[in-house]
């Protein structure tokens, strides 16, 4: 891990968030990120998703119907160098499986996002994304709230329409960052990226995180311009199974 990452968890919570959410601005090397960028952009057509609004790759594979993970390890170019840094700094140390078995890869062009959600009860309570290319807002919002207020009939996960609720938590996320978030924020909070090209009113007053992040003063007019951006976002599945026994399984039905 490069010097500047090296430091605890601790250093990097966002006080004014609920428990837990950390941000850690360098987590990554630019040439990391070159690397990883390298190896999504030229896997093969069949592992990309094709959405409406953006696409995407499930490694090493998507869940099954009953929200299982086929047992299956995650490729080296996902395991090192961001897993073992995940290992050092203890983020995944109480998860069942002691480190994430699952990596979930969005590609968010300029004006696309998703819709506010949770990531519900297939996973420990208990998210790390790494952000490749480009800087974004998160928006975070209430659950209770949200649902209270309508909301979720006007869109679905696939980033269809516009909630009317304001994000009581705005975090930016800029490229090469780590964000986690754990425990109230994973089970009492939904979480999404607006439709828009250009992300505002960014400064210490609206994003919660300002005084975690690496470049403040490229957001100093309070706008940034966004530019193509994938995550990668680690998981632990609580349910795994081997192949082997899925497929008795099937057979049986």
């Amino acid at each position: 891990m490069p010097d500047e990452m090296s430091f605890n968890l601790e250093a990097a919570r966002i006080k004014s968030i609920p428990d837990d959410a950390f941000y850690i601005p360098d987590f990554i090397t630019e040439d990391e990120e070159r690397y990883l960028v390298q190896k999504i952009t030229s896997a093969p057509i069949p592992r990309w998703t094709h959405l409406s609004h953006r696409r995407l790759q499930t490694w090493p594979s998507a869940l099954t119907k009953s929200n299982a993970l086929i047992s299956s390890p995650l490729p080296l170019w996902l395991v090192s160098p961001i897993i073992t840094r995940f290992d050092e700094l203890g983020i995944f140390a109480d998860a069942p499986h002691g480190r994430p078995n699952h990596v979930l890869i969005n590609e968010y062009t300029p004006g696309r996002g998703i819709m506010p959600h949770e990531d519900g009860a297939a996973y420990y309570p208990l998210v790390a994304t790494v952000s490749l290319g480009g800087s974004i807002v998160l928006d975070i919002y209430p659950k209770r709230d949200y649902r209270e207020d309508g909301n979720e009939d006007k869109g679905n996960d696939k980033g269809e329409g516009k909630p009317r609720l304001q994000p009581q938590f705005r975090i930016l996320q800029e490229r090469r960052s780590l964000l986690v978030t754990r425990k109230n924020m994973y089970t009492d909070f939904l979480h999404g990226i607006a439709d828009t090209e250009k992300d505002e009113k960014l400064g210490p007053e609206g994003i919660c995180n300002w005084d975690l992040l690496r470049e403040r003063n490229s957001y100093a007019s309070g706008c940034y311009q966004r530019e193509t951006r994938t995550s990668l976002t680690y998981r632990d599945v609580l349910k795994v199974v081997k192949l082997g026994n899925t497929m008795k399984f099937l057979a049986g039905r």
